[in-house]
């Protein structure tokens, strides 16, 4: 879900009290509205980790034109470092928290619970921002084409997500895979938060809307969020007047 910008502005993608003269070898391709570049972010700013920006706006015909020519799948975020191309978020984010790792590893040691994270990464990915994304591209469509059962399929399919997970919470984690803030909040922070635009959490999964609510104000989720203020009226089923 990308926008298209103007000019972007973006504060502190160099790490805080690097020189400014130090050359930055990892370029992130996405667009700050974007549900799948926010999550490679987040993880980002939780390490503190620097980077450039390669903006896939419009306004910036020379990051797209490139961006073409090395990842003709077109999909955003990718990232490259030192030459190496890294795509799919999920695979980005380990490859961060391995090669780039913050104050707190993002991923787990214990090879179960790690893979406890993964689960939840996944499930957000496929169960809740896809979905997501179904219900907002139709928007996109001419009124002609508008696929109403594929909707219908989309809306019933956020409502047992949303019920799986808020049971899933019953057990009291503060976070999406356990006591600790890790990849699957990644995944959980922006899918939930357009989500929620489109399907909204009702009262009857109140650990799933609190869960969204400390992941908005946690300060990598909040950022990004500010980040991408800019562009909400490229929403295409019309954002909210709310968070």
């Amino acid at each position: 879900m990308a926008g298209v910008g103007t000019d972007l502005n973006l504060p502190g993608t160099r790490a805080e009290g690097a020189p400014a003269n130090d050359p930055l070898t990892m370029e992130l391709f996405g667009h700050p509205f974007s549900s799948y570049t926010q999550k490679v972010l987040i993880a980002l700013y939780e390490a503190g980790t620097p980077f450039e920006w390669r903006l896939l706006d419009p306004t910036q015909p020379e990051a797209l034109a490139e961006w073409g020519a090395v990842w003709p799948l077109q999909r955003m975020p990718l990232l490259r470092v030192e030459g190496q191309l890294w795509a799919e978020s999920s695979v980005i984010n380990e490859w961060l928290d391995r090669h780039r790792p913050g104050p707190r590893p993002l991923l787990p040691q214990d090879p179960d619970a790690a893979l406890r994270v993964r689960l939840v990464d996944r499930f957000f990915d496929q169960y809740v921002m896809t979905p997501m994304q179904k219900l907002v591209f139709d928007h996109l469509r001419p009124t002609a084409a508008r696929d109403a059962h594929g909707v219908a399929e989309a809306r019933a399919l956020l409502t047992r997500s949303y019920a799986w997970m808020d049971a899933e919470l019953a057990d009291g984690r503060p976070w999406a895979a356990g006591d600790a803030f890790s990849l699957a909040d990644c995944a959980a922070a922006p899918a939930l938060f357009y989500a929620d635009w489109v399907h909204p959490i009702g009262p009857e999964h109140p650990r799933l809307r609190a869960l969204r609510q400390r992941l908005l104000a946690r300060p990598s989720v909040a950022r990004c969020v500010d980040e991408a203020r800019p562009y909400r009226h490229y929403f295409p089923p019309g954002a909210p007047d709310r968070d």
